[in-house]
């Protein structure tokens, strides 16, 4: 309905009467069916969420009619076919010895281990001095979701907070999608909801977001500001884990400010 709701009649190539008075904003229904070629009544079914026996035919022209983009259609494959996202059981958390062991030898920039409620289970020495704020327990075990909405430190850390706060909850939603059945998303959604408007009203957008490569910019309170890349990888052999790298330019300043950091007392970094 969300997606149904953005897509107007010119987008999609429908030629609209003068004077035709819609009470909703985006498509009607019955526009949305006929662009996907199936009846409205079976449109309407597939909206109300019973998507039990839809092909992947129909799901991919919804898509279309919608004009999702990848993210969207993956998420809506997500939600009409759970069990094959979650065929295989997601990690209980546990960091096996070697997975550490490869994010300490990352000595040139941030390495961590997230889960798909945005934990982080691992991280190299400077992914904790970096991320200091999220490790020092002032809103719980680290967690990504809960420090951008609900410590005050982010809006300062984090150069753009608006948008690391909207892309936070459209990855969150995404990270949902594939595994719906999971207890502990599904509580930290909740936490988030009843704690902090921001997060309700981005939640509400029902928007999604692929975890992908981007730059980065941070304020850090030690070593001043940080321009940084991220890369995201899935651990094939943790399923539901992503491995998040994070390095600076080659003779950039942000690369001599993570030195600087890196030589650092353990104490004074915030550890």
């Amino acid at each position: 309905m969300s997606r149904r709701a953005r897509v107007t009649p010119d987008d999609a190539g429908l030629y609209v009467l003068d004077g035709d008075v819609r009470r909703v904003p985006g498509l009607r229904r019955e526009e949305v069916a006929d662009l996907a070629g199936v009846s409205a009544d079976y449109y309407t079914q597939l909206e109300r969420g019973d998507v039990d026996g839809a092909s992947d035919g129909v799901l991919n022209a919804v898509a279309r009619a919608l004009r999702l983009d990848d993210a969207e259609r993956l998420h809506l494959f997500d939600l009409a076919r759970p069990e094959a996202s979650t065929r295989l059981a997601p990690s209980r958390g546990r960091i096996r010895p070697s997975v550490q062991r490869t994010l300490d030898a990352f000595t040139g920039g941030m390495a961590l281990v997230r889960n798909r409620r945005w934990d982080y289970l691992a991280a190299n020495a400077l992914g904790r001095a970096v991320y200091a704020d999220v490790f020092d327990g002032r809103t719980g075990s680290p967690n990504h979701v809960r420090y951008v909405f609900l410590d005050e430190r982010a809006r300062a850390f984090f150069d753009d907070w608006p948008a690391v706060a909207h892309d936070t909850a459209r990855i969150l939603r995404s990270e949902a999608g594939r595994d719906p059945h999971d207890p502990g998303t599904a509580e930290l959604v909740e936490e988030l909801s009843q704690a902090s408007a921001d997060f309700r009203a981005l939640w509400a957008q029902h928007d999604v977001r692929l975890p992908a490569a981007g730059r980065h910019l941070f304020h850090h309170p030690l070593v001043g500001d940080l321009d940084l890349v991220f890369e995201a990888a899935a651990l094939r052999a943790d399923p539901g884990l992503t491995l998040l790298l994070a390095t600076a330019d080659e003779g950039s300043p942000t690369e001599s400010a993570l030195r600087q950091l890196a030589a650092l007392p353990a104490i004074e970094r915030g550890h």
